[in-house]
This record gives structure tokens, sequence and C-alpha cells, in this order.
């Protein structure tokens, strides 16, 4: 099989691809051959060096995959040879062949490509803990999503659009007429005005129900601020802290210098809720995994949602990709094919 490693902390040139056998699948465990694997920021961070649950350098990165059932291990109920499927994987997805427990691997339907199946479980898993579980969404929220061209925030909002939530969306300029077009109710150019500004223009100073950051740094005094009574702030990274391409102290520091503290006090005051999301840390937890998950899928059989795929890239090309989502190119998934 083919692989792709992160050999060394730093810029994307450290991912190289080595051969290694086919692995071998333990009781309770599904070998797929990999027809898609998705790329997510948290292999950008842990390839710099800076991802604090990512294994020992080196290590294969990798949360996700869709492919096709070769192998079926003992003890593994419901699946066999020649099912399309798709995964989530506790690193080790830029492979072509992959070993995952069975409870974490999902059936496809019928009419869901790998494309589509490969850019759902982390996305839109993170996006349905954040708003439906954690933030119990209502119609007629209002949601502010930073980073809404990503692959979380694109997820995050299609699901606004089905539950009928107002949205707001910070993103590059060039992003807003997509973002638009998908559903976005107010598209909010963060590079050249200052958010909070506009986002107290759009509401009339009365707030936000809900605020979704993976950013971090800055953001989250003026986040905090923004929330309305009873408003859910909602972290789910830090990707301030990634200010280049290879790991950097200062980054760190400022992150350090920015770093909140909300005593119990202060938020029973305010009425308000911070609240922390980190969808590796469930892997003990299949069972709400695959609750969450059967309802992203009923949505997608009702033809509510379809992920947006940005780009694709062949394995050989890994660097180029990386380069591409940190470049801030994408808008939107990302996805490797072997």
């Amino acid at each position: 099989m083919k692989q792709i490693w992160v050999s060394k902390a730093g810029p994307p040139d450290v991912l190289q691809i080595q051969e290694a056998p086919d692995p071998t699948p333990h009781s309770g465990e599904i070998r797929i051959r990999v027809e898609a694997s998705g790329i997510n920021f948290a292999d950008i961070m842990g390839r710099m060096g800076i991802y604090p649950d990512a294994p020992s350098i080196p290590y294969v990165p990798g949360y996700e995959v869709a492919g096709i059932v070769d192998m079926v291990g003992q003890g593994v109920p419901d699946f066999r040879e020649g099912d399309k499927v798709f995964a989530v994987t506790r690193f080790g997805g830029y492979s072509d062949v992959v070993c995952a427990p069975y409870k974490q691997v999902f059936k496809r339907l019928d009419w869901m490509t790998a494309a589509d199946a490969a850019a759902l479980p982390v996305n839109y898993l993170t996006a349905y803990m954040m708003l439906i579980i954690m933030g119990s969404l209502r119609p007629g929220d209002k949601v502010l999503i930073h980073g809404a061209g990503g692959g979380v925030g694109l997820a995050a909002l299609d699901i606004c659009n089905i539950i009928g939530a107002e949205t707001f969306g910070a993103a590059s300029p060039a992003k807003h007429p997509f973002l638009i077009q998908r559903g976005l109710y107010h598209a909010i150019d963060y590079r050249n005005r200052d958010f909070e500004q506009v986002m107290r223009d759009l509401t009339g100073k009365h707030g936000l129900q809900i605020i979704l950051d993976p950013v971090g740094g800055k953001n989250w005094p003026k986040n905090y601020r923004l929330l309305a009574p009873a408003g859910r702030l909602i972290h789910f990274g830090v990707s301030s802290i990634a200010t280049g391409k290879r790991r950097s102290l200062l980054g760190l520091l400022r992150m350090l210098v920015w770093l909140p503290f909300y005593t119990p006090i202060k938020l029973m005051n305010d009425n308000k809720a911070v609240i922390g999301v980190n969808l590796g840390h469930l892997w003990q937890r299949p069972d709400m995994q695959r609750n969450w998950m059967q309802q992203i899928i009923a949505w997608y059989d009702e033809a509510l949602f379809r992920p947006h795929i940005d780009a694709t890239f062949s394995f050989e090309n890994a660097a180029k990709a990386h380069h591409y989502i940190q470049d801030r190119k994408n808008t939107g998934k990302v996805l490797l094919i072997p």
C-alpha cells in the first residue's frame, strides 16, 4: 500500500510517500481500499508540529476515508466484501488501504459518491455536534460562522439552512459570491473590516445566539462581547497559531496573550455559555458519532445538502494540497485521491 508520512515537523514538503505491506484487519476491524481521503486543518497543524493530539513524528495523518471493503475481520456484523463505505480514522487516513473499527465505518448510500462520503465525517460531525448537540440550534437563531468558506464552515452553513437559522459568515471577499449562492444571509469581510463592529451594525446591537470560532486569538474577546443573553460561543480550533507553514513560537505566544479567562461567576452574571468541541477526543464514543451521522446521512438522502468538493489532489501532490489550503485558496473540502 501507499501511505503519506509526516517525515518531520515543517512545511508541506515534509510529506513523503512510502510503500508498506497491506495491513490485515484485527478482530472487529474492516479493511478498506481507499478511493478518497479527507484533508483537515488538524492534519496541517500536526505536520507543523503544533497539534497536541498528533502521534509522535513520523506518522501517517488523516481522519477520514471512503472506499470499498475488501476484507472483514472476525466479529464484524453487517459488513461484507464489496460494500461501499466511509469511515472515521484516528490518523492513518492518508493511505490507499486502511483498517478501521467497524463501529467507525458507515455504509454509503447507492447514490453517494466516494468524494462526498470522504467529506462527511470530520466536517459534518463537528458542525452537527456544535450546532445541534451543544448549541441547541433553533429556527431563527442568529449564527456567526468564522471560516465560513472552509469545510466545517460550509457544513455549518448547510445545517443552519436546514434548521432555518439566520447566518453571518466571515470569509475573504473572493468567497462571498459562492457563500451567498450557497445560502449565507450576510457575508462579512473580516480582512478589511472589524467583524465586531460589522456584527453590531447588522444585529442592531442585540447580539447572536451562536458563534462558531476555529480561529481564536484576538477573536476570543470580540466573540464573547457579541453574544446575546443565553448566547453560546463554541470554540473548535485555534488556527491563529498557524501563522505560517512552519511552527512559530511567536504564534504560540500570541495565543497565550489573548487567552481568555471565563470565570463561573462572570458566565452566570452575563448569562452566556462558552463551549469547546474536539471531535478527535470522542474516539471512544462511537455510539454518539453513529447517532449523529445517521441524521446527516438522512439529510443527504433527502437531498437537503451536498458537500462542496473544492479540489482533489493525487497522493503524489499531497504537499501541493497542503499549500493550497494554507494559502487560503479553498472554498469547501479538499481531498486526496490515491
